[in-house]
């Protein structure tokens, strides 16, 4: 039996299947026309497709993963209503070659300098759920993506490790940082899968952190030279770490906790160590032994500013950012598990693409919370996903 083609609707109205407004709020047109003109991709000739009009071509994939590609492409010209011309439908009428062609010629540093530009923190001082005493709560994590199974891809990502044979898919590794009490991710790097979240980390993080952040982490993060590179920062860090490092007990605080002193591997004379606060606590019906005993280190050494039930109830946070990653993964991208770009210049593209729809949905998620005084928790983040889709007027896209 043939396949039906999907189709998106004829008409966008009031901006059926996209929102232009809510990308071109997060990326407005003349920031765009900048990052454009810095990275000399800017269109040298009058195009039927030009450059800004890919660059949220790129981004609404992220929301219609099922679509043909020049159904997205259609909805996105009307959408923006800045191709010009009464005949809009004439202008956009261009092939699948003719759209890989135009990303190909985008390339992805375009949406890398824009989401490096676009991606931030959200919540302002005070902000329901986002801070924990003058501090905005932040989670560092990484996560897996499957790409197209094309021979470019498998030699620059490279396979995961399988327990038989090779995995069914080349794998990009994404490394994250979240702003807990919007779910927004405000910085990100992808890189191969052999390449380690901690080199990641080490690489991003002196860019990334910020004094007032409180940064929470998983044990897989901690080495020595991370952590103090991280605490060089001035941010708060409040990090798990294996039952197998040795932290000696220096000092037993009123709370329980103790103080402590990490030092380098290899440091043999252990003249050169960071002082560390100790948190050690169980959760009661954890599934596992491992899973109940939980062992944090904390750069906020006084117990009374900063008790340690407060800091061990604060660091399962940290679950935020895999819910993040689970809309970022599945969510945005439905059924469709494996990103469909060809080449991994177009796969980096994609994903700062995905990023960028994420981020864009997130901010309005948080405006239209605090507006009602809430968590933006307390919103669902399909249900936003699916407004986005229907209901935004088009008129509030971008002026033509």
């Amino acid at each position: 039996m043939a396949r039906t083609r999907k189709a998106l609707p004829a008409r966008v109205d009031v901006a059926h299947l996209i929102s232009a407004g809510v990308l071109a709020a997060a990326c407005p047109r003349p920031l765009i026309e900048a990052i454009l003109a810095e990275t000399g991709k800017a269109s040298q000739r009058e195009r039927r497709l030009p450059a800004p009009a890919v660059v949220y071509y790129v981004m609404a994939l992220a929301l219609w993963r099922e679509a043909p590609l020049e159904e997205v492409l259609r909805v996105v010209c009307e959408g923006l209503q800045w191709l010009g011309g009464a005949d809009q439908t004439e202008a956009v009428q261009v092939s699948k070659s003719a759209i890989s062609q135009a990303r190909t010629r985008l390339g992805p540093d375009v949406m890398r300098h824009l989401a490096q530009r676009v991606l931030r923190p959200l919540a302002p001082a005070g902000a329901p759920g986002a801070w924990y005493r003058q501090r905005r709560v932040m989670a560092l994590d990484g996560s897996c993506l499957d790409v197209a199974d094309e021979r470019a891809n498998a030699k620059f990502f490279g396979y995961p490790t399988a327990t038989r044979g090779q995995s069914a898919f080349p794998q990009a590794r994404l490394l994250g940082l979240v702003e807990c009490g919007t779910h927004a991710i405000v910085a990100a790097d992808i890189a191969p899968y052999a390449r380690s979240e901690k080199a990641m980390a080490a690489e991003a993080l002196p860019g990334w952190l910020q004094p007032d952040m409180l940064v929470l982490a998983d044990r897989g993060f901690y080495s020595f030279k991370l952590w103090c590179l991280a605490a060089n920062s001035g941010a708060a860090l409040v990090w798990r770490v294996s039952s197998t490092l040795k932290l000696s007990t220096q000092q037993v605080l009123a709370d329980g906790s103790y103080l402590s002193t990490v030092y380098d591997s290899a440091d043999r004379t252990r003249r050169h160590g960071r002082t560390v606060r100790v948190i050690e606590y169980a959760l009661q019906n954890s599934a596992t032994a491992t899973e109940a005993s939980y062992r944090l280190i904390t750069t906020l050494l006084d117990a009374e500013q900063a008790p340690a039930l407060e800091l061990a109830a604060l660091y399962h946070e940290r679950w935020e950012i895999e819910g993040v990653f689970d809309e970022f993964k599945t969510h945005l991208r439905g059924a469709s598990t494996v990103l469909r770009s060809k080449t991994p210049d177009l796969v980096q593209q994609e994903l700062w693409g995905l990023l960028l729809a994420h981020f864009a949905i997130r901010q309005l998620m948080a405006q239209a919370a605090w507006r009602q005084a809430l968590d933006p928790d307390r919103l669902s983040f399909m249900h936003a996903v699916r407004v986005i889709k229907r209901k935004l007027p088009q008129a509030a896209a971008v002026p033509p």
